[in-house]
């Protein structure tokens, strides 16, 4: 990919991303298409952060098994790029199985430890759990769920401290 069209590609995704998130522009189904559109644009670009959302969105909502398979493998591109969001996405495709990809224990927890391991809080909890309860067909090993225990605690400590940064920048702002 060019660096012209990688640019436009960023800059599509951020307006998509404007567009899904603001709430002052009415959710009609004409802006909802464009959002969707746009999406559906960078995630064919390879657009990771795209593919991550527009393959979630996708799996979760699409209508028809077509658009559930295509989330699915959306998902797992982003995953195998490097995407957190995607990796922790990809772990319950693998946890709960669909049809294209069936229930396969072993990859979730692979999913899942490469999710909590790039700062996904949520992983690290699941794995917090199937250590602690034997679930995803692993031992109960309370040593390894301390690990993730602690390496939990410490991205949700870190999660809250960034929106406790971004309020106080916010009380700041208004206060100048």
């Amino acid at each position: 990919m060019s660096e012209a069209s990688s640019l436009f590609t960023r800059l599509e995704y951020r307006l998509a991303q404007q567009l899904f998130h603001t709430r002052w522009l009415p959710r009609s189904p004409r802006t909802q298409r464009l959002t969707m559109h746009l999406f559906q644009r960078c995630a064919n670009a390879g657009h990771p952060a795209a593919l991550s959302q527009y393959g979630h969105m996708l799996f979760h909502c699409g209508v028809s098994p077509q658009d559930k398979a295509r989330g699915a493998r959306y998902v797992l591109e982003a995953a195998h790029a490097g995407d957190a969001k995607a990796q922790y996405q990809a772990g319950q495709i693998r946890e709960h199985g669909c049809a294209q990809y069936p229930r396969r224990d072993e990859y979730a927890v692979t999913w899942y430890a490469r999710a909590g391991e790039a700062g996904h809080p949520l992983a690290a909890t699941r794995l917090v759990r199937a250590y602690r309860n034997g679930e995803l067909g692993l031992p109960v090993d309370d040593e390894k769920a301390g690990h993730w225990q602690i390496l939990a605690d410490r991205l949700a400590g870190l999660a809250g401290s960034l929106d406790a940064g971004s309020l106080d920048r916010a009380e700041g702002e208004t206060r100048h």
